[in-house]
């Protein structure tokens, strides 16, 4: 496709879906800035093991799916998508001050649930609304863009929190304090930035998650939901990365650039393969994606080094492109306009729940048997993911 064909594409792209985007990216470098550090700040400074760590990302990363669920059915009831979003945002962004306050594991722990719980409240409705303002033909585009604004952010908070670690001595505190900053800029945008677009069948009320409403949700949408999932159970936290580069020999200050690298990498592939996914076929895209987690986690097992870290690190955020504004795009395809907000909490509640189980796993195979143990098993569970692809896709062919 030639640069101005791929400007085209661009430019269709409603001016809504760029804000929020750029909401994502300031976001994005508050909570990084935070999640990058936040490994080794347990471990070193307040002794936690990572099993524990594992237990508070797990618990903490499926808060935020479980209150999707319900936000997302609230944005359909309400007919309302961009105020929820602005309290999740608002919510994230004041949880910030407890990291640097936090004196204990619980703290922390509470803080990190807190926030995962603004994201919970901000992501289907967000997520919702890009279907709602973008055209059809343009979602995959629309939603691999917002994807790679938001992960610009996400290397962004890793680099100024490398800086903030260099400047002034491996100040964990300093950095949380500094989060807040671009947290409550992403508010502000939001709120300005945004009108609520007038929504199909606005003003008919009616409870979006009873079982008549459920039933609306087709087997074609179920199956995106079961592909979440299982994508989620290949893909623990993003912390035993971070954990990784620590145990072969980087510098404390210098870790957070793994969390840098693979979201470079994440966000120069986002758009491309999102757009990509609308003019070619999502199933062979997702086990693309699958085969690439899976070399990733093999990489990974071996990172004796700091090089085959890095490595596995980039084919971890190449991974990431190819397959999440992917499978949110899935998400909008299948589903009712009048139900999106609730099949994206369905979707990233399974998802969620998938990830604790996931990510306890990591750790405690970690703490018993090795990192290798955690990212073969990684490997595993990504294997039997392209098995289930397999077999749904002969299924088709038969039934064809």
């Amino acid at each position: 496709m030639s640069a101005d064909s791929r400007a085209g594409v661009l430019r269709q792209i409603p001016g809504s879906v760029w804000v929020l985007g750029c909401v994502s990216l300031l976001m994005d470098v508050s909570s990084e800035m935070i999640h990058s550090l936040l490994p080794m700040f347990l471990m070193t400074s307040l002794g936690a093991s990572a099993a524990t760590i594992g237990v508070i990302e797990g618990v903490a990363e499926a808060t935020a799916p479980i209150v999707k669920l319900f936000s997302g059915a609230l944005s359909d009831y309400l007919n309302n998508r961009k105020w929820l979003a602005v309290i999740g945002y608002a919510l994230g962004a004041l949880s910030k001050p407890f990291f640097a306050i936090a004196p204990t594991i619980g703290v922390v722990a509470g803080a990190r649930i807190v926030d995962r719980v603004g994201k919970g409240i901000r992501g289907a409705p967000r997520d919702a609304l890009v279907a709602d303002v973008t055209p059809s033909h343009l979602r995959g585009a629309a939603f691999g863009l917002r994807q790679s604004l938001d992960t610009v952010g996400a290397f962004l908070g890793p680099l100024l929190g490398v800086t903030v670690m260099l400047i002034w001595r491996d100040n964990f505190r300093l950095a949380f304090w500094l989060a807040l900053i671009p947290g409550l800029l992403a508010v502000a945008v939001l709120a300005l930035g945004i009108k609520e677009p007038r929504h199909e069948g606005a003003g008919k009320r009616g409870n979006p998650i009873r079982w008549h409403s459920v039933k609306q949700l087709s087997l074609a949408y179920w199956w995106v939901v079961a592909l979440g999932a299982s994508f989620s159970l290949a893909r623990f936290s993003e912390a035993f990365m971070v954990l990784r580069a620590m145990k072969c020999g980087v510098p404390i200050a210098l870790v957070p650039l793994v969390m840098v690298a693979m979201n470079v990498v994440y966000a120069l592939s986002a758009y491309p393969f999102g757009k990509l996914s609308d003019q070619m076929s999502h199933t062979r895209l997702l086990v693309a994606g699958m085969v690439v987690l899976v070399v990733a986690d093999i990489v990974l097992a071996h990172g004796a080094h700091w090089s085959v870290v890095l490595a596995g690190v980039v084919l971890w955020g190449l991974h990431m492109g190819m397959t999440q504004g992917l499978l949110a795009a899935m998400v909008a395809q299948t589903a009712p306009a009048q139900l999106r907000g609730t099949a994206f909490g369905f979707f990233n509640l399974l998802s969620g729940l998938v990830t604790v189980a996931s990510s306890v796993i990591a750790g405690a195979l970690w703490d018993r048997v090795g990192a290798q143990a955690t990212f073969y098993a990684g490997a595993f569970f990504g294997l039997v993911t392209l098995l289930l692809l397999g077999a749904a896709t002969a299924l088709r062919a038969v039934r064809r």
